[in-house]
């Protein structure tokens, strides 16, 4: 095992470690109970409209903590959490993929915020001085 390797598993089994991946995997949690909500809740419903919002906020940053807790496994040598973490991350891509005309507050955001972004990084005007 390379020396960075066997820093980042001391580090994982470390209590700072061991916190920070409770907390990650309380957000995965959370993002996976949301998407089992959105899947049980009335169409166009508000309690489906909050979920489905809360999920899609909450898959891209439970994908990168799953994708963290897979390497430390790899590290670890822990196959079957190796195999459970990917399962949980194929869970989440396909999920996330799989009902894209759900109304939820990001829909038509994407848009708008490149709108928005382009704008505040466009060139100023410089005015010239009046010649006279």
């Amino acid at each position: 095992m390379s020396a960075g390797m066997e820093s980042a598993a001391m580090f994982a089994g470390s209590l700072p470690g061991l916190i920070l991946m409770t907390l990650g995997q309380t957000m995965v949690v959370a993002c996976l109970c949301c998407d089992l909500v959105r899947a049980l809740s009335v169409p166009r419903s508000h309690r489906r409209y909050l979920a489905s919002t809360v999920f899609r906020t909450l898959a891209v940053p439970s994908l990168l903590v799953m994708a963290v807790s897979v390497l430390v496994d790899v590290i670890r040598l822990s196959w079957a959490d190796l195999a459970l973490g990917v399962f949980v991350m194929v869970t989440i891509i396909f999920r996330f993929h799989q009902d894209k005309d759900e109304d939820n507050w990001w829909k038509g955001k994407g848009k708008k915020l490149a709108g928005w972004a382009r704008r505040q990084l466009a060139p100023r005007g410089v005015f010239a001085p009046a010649m006279g």
